[in-house]
């Protein structure tokens, strides 16, 4: 029975900024329901590798293949991919003139996805399951960054994404904020959402990661299941980087 095509293919990935060669040639396939996490040092490319993934940057060269759509043809309707591929950044980017159900509900709404009504009782499930639907007529401004990440996590997932990319999701968060981001994130984790995670939280990625990969230099030096990249790292640069970050 032939293998089942992956969701995700990355093929040659290349991105410059000017001189500097950021990514030099990556190469990677997701499939279905797989949670892929992302190391690495600081400047290594990792975020760059997720955001051309859905053309937050375009890529200098290669392709990006999101099932028969490739994601970085100029003829493509790049709106419709990120429909099916949400985001969650570091810095939450909710619009602090609207409330949180506003915010929710604004893209499906405006893209004629579901009716007002829809849209705002499919948000409340989902504040709900966050433990937030007493905040749906509150302002960003007045809650925690814990809270803030929850809800971009929630309006994400308003789209009926089949992708969940992860842009290091906690390190705006002050530390006793992170875990209620991670436990949501595992959750999401755990009932087979195909996720793409750029994080520092090692513990997380041991959790729930199928594969690890450690980018550094452009490039992915190593990838391997969680108990096998933590326990007996192969590439020197890795053993340096887990020397420094694993306490």
């Amino acid at each position: 029975m032939a293998e089942e095509q992956a969701l995700i293919r990355v093929k040659d990935l290349r991105k410059d900024f000017g001189s500097n060669h950021v990514l030099r040639g990556i190469n990677y396939e997701i499939q279905k329901g797989q949670k892929i996490v992302l190391v690495g040092p600081s400047g290594c490319g990792k975020s760059t590798f997720l955001r051309c993934m859905n053309l937050l940057e375009v890529p200098t060269g290669g392709e990006v293949w999101l099932d028969d759509v490739q994601v970085n043809d100029p003829k493509t309707d790049i709106n419709k991919v990120r429909q099916r591929m949400g985001m969650v950044f570091q810095h939450f980017n909710l619009f602090h003139n609207l409330t949180i159900m506003d915010n929710i509900t604004l893209a499906p709404v405006k893209l004629g996805l579901m009716s007002k009504e829809e849209a705002q009782e499919k948000a409340l499930q989902l504040l709900r399951r966050v433990n937030l639907a007493d905040k749906a007529d509150a302002y960003p401004h007045s809650l925690s960054g814990g809270m803030q990440q929850r809800i971009a996590i929630v309006r994400s997932l308003e789209m009926n994404p089949e992708v969940m990319l992860f842009d290091e999701p906690t390190s705006a968060l002050d530390p006793e904020m992170v875990g209620e981001v991670l436990d949501v994130m595992t959750e999401l984790a755990e009932e087979g959402m195909t996720m793409v995670v750029v994080t520092h939280e090692m513990a997380f990625a041991r959790k729930v990661a199928n594969k690890v990969l450690f980018i550094d230099q452009g490039i992915i030096q190593e990838e391997n299941a969680p108990e096998e990249f933590f326990a007996h790292p192969k590439n020197s640069r890795l053993q340096d980087f887990l020397s420094k970050v694993l306490k």
